[in-house]
């Protein structure tokens, strides 16, 4: 049986194991009182790890690991839990397709995985490939080949024995993962069923307790927690740093690049009767405040200076100019604007493709035949976007061209770069009136027809006011993207000599 109430104890750890730590005095939440003794067994969950540095100290698998190693030289019984999303979407992982990751994690490799949406993003084959590289299990049991059938390497539970309790894993990866990613055939059973039944199998197999480790979105982890499908559920997805203990089921997640890692200490009581009661405590170890390890940071340090050179490798010719300069891109239809909402636009299947001329920073102008570099096009996109996907109807469309529209005249970071989709603009009529007409493959656009539009995760939150763009269906948000360099990249690659720019995309009344 659970107990009615339980203690909450959530901390910040400081350094490796500093003054944060449960036995240095953590105090229970809202008590003031320390919870003493020492942990049956502790959960470490990460998450949503994409960087494989630093960014302004905090984060990067070098910090990870170090808590991670940390962790396991404390003596507690310890389950190491990534709950997804790593091999993409990261500069590097547009290059080798996410080995510097799998490399990186078997340094200090979870005890396990649970494949998110972006593992798939290069593929079934590739995918395959990276979980033959690596030296940790995958767990995921809503996840089947094309005919119903499990795949190699890939467990849908376990049953296993932390600290003398008999302790039930059900992996669970995102049942949406097909509409977000390139997973091919493979098929993605319903969450919430598929974690049901796996953890009353377990519960009959003896396990005393149910850890849940999904990379679900956040509304899926709320049905699994109202349900009490498992005592605790570690997740992904969302890149939220969540910590929940309702006295009943306790739910964590790890925000993301590993800013935080979080550790749940966990209190056994046994009955009579072979159940048990338990207690959880929290520490959020903040990874600013963490010294690298030196032997991944050396790792790290080598895919850095091999990435640098990735980075002057040539992808591709223009035959015309390519203009990117600031003046332009926030002004006027620019050619590497085009290039840009082009890009977005094919690689997402999308009808209308849309870019903030605000996010386009290189601020150059590109000669008849200049050589691109992936460096190039990493300087003119460095904010790390990723690109998404929504449904929205044309009176929203509308919205959104108008905005990206009102202050035509002068050099603002709203304006908008279009591929799919040619506007004519009147400037006579006052800021919000301005689109004049708008034609979808040489058809009117219409507000009541749903368009499929991709534009930059930036815009889907709201960046440069474009929050309407969250009014419809999101198709492919903003943590599902890939990279949006890298899809630029992989375009200049694909249409390479890119041809004179026709323009004629964006057109003013006389």
């Amino acid at each position: 049986m659970r107990p009615s109430r339980r203690e909450t104890v959530v901390g910040l750890g400081t350094g490796l194991l500093g003054t944060g730590l449960l036995g240095a005095g953590l105090l229970a939440a809202g008590t003031g009182a320390a919870l003493a003794g020492t942990p049956t067994f502790t959960l470490l969950l990460v998450n949503d790890i994409y960087a494989m540095d630093e960014m302004e100290g905090r984060g990067g698998f070098a910090r990870l690991n170090a808590v991670v190693k940390a962790e396991r030289a404390r003596g507690v019984p310890l389950l190491y839990a990534h709950a997804g999303d790593s091999f993409s979407p990261s500069l590097m992982s547009g290059f080798d397709r996410g080995a510097h990751i799998v490399e990186l994690l078997n340094l200090a490799a979870p005890d396990v995985f649970v494949p998110g949406n972006h593992e798939f993003d290069f593929g079934p084959e590739v995918f395959a490939e990276r979980r033959r590289e690596a030296r940790f299990p995958f767990l995921a049991a809503n996840l089947r080949g094309s005919e119903g059938q499990k795949l190699p390497g890939i467990e849908d539970a376990r049953l296993i024995e932390l600290g003398g309790i008999r302790l039930g894993l059900v992996g669970i990866a995102l049942q949406a993962t097909p509409e977000k990613s390139q997973s091919g055939n493979l098929r993605f059973g319903p969450e919430i069923e598929t974690l049901a039944r796996e953890a009353e199998r377990l519960r009959k197999a003896g396990a005393q307790m149910i850890v849940g480790i999904a990379h679900t979105a956040r509304v899926t982890d709320d049905a699994i927690v109202r349900a009490r499908l498992v005592d605790i559920l570690l997740s992904g997805h969302d890149h939220d740093l969540v910590v929940r203990d309702d006295g009943q089921t306790v739910m964590v997640e790890s925000s993301h690049d590993a800013h935080y890692v979080t550790a749940v200490d966990v209190f056994i009581t046994p009955e009579a009767d072979g159940s048990v009661r338990w207690r959880a405590a929290f520490r959020i170890h903040d990874t600013a405040e963490v010294t690298p390890d030196p032997d991944t940071l050396a790792v790290v340090r080598r895919l850095g200076g091999e990435l640098s050179r990735e980075l002057d490798v040539v992808i591709g010719t223009t035959q015309g100019v390519l203009d990117s300069r600031i003046a332009t891109v926030r002004a006027r239809e620019s050619s590497f604007g085009d290039l840009v909402a082009d890009a977005v636009r094919a690689g997402t299947g999308a009808e209308i493709g849309l870019m903030n001329g605000g996010g386009i920073r290189g601020d150059r102008l590109y000669p008849a035949g200049a050589a691109l570099t992936r460096r190039d096009i990493l300087s003119e996109l460095p904010f790390g976007n990723t690109t998404v996907l929504v449904a929205i109807d044309g009176a929203t469309l509308r919205d959104a061209l108008e905005n990206g529209f009102r202050d035509v005249g002068r050099p603002s970071g709203r304006f908008l770069q279009v591929s799919g989709i040619e506007v004519t603009l009147d400037l006579s009529a006052p800021p919000g009136r301005r689109v004049a007409s708008a034609t979808i493959g040489g058809a009117p656009l219409e507000d009541a027809r749903t368009y499929r539009v991709a534009a930059n995760d930036f815009m889907l939150r709201g960046g440069n006011d474009y929050e309407m763009l969250a009014k419809g269906r999101t198709l492919i948000g903003g943590t599902d993207g890939r990279l949006l360099a890298n899809e630029v990249m992989a375009y200049i690659r694909a249409h390479a000599p890119l041809p004179a720019e026709p323009g004629g995309r964006i057109r003013v009344l006389p």
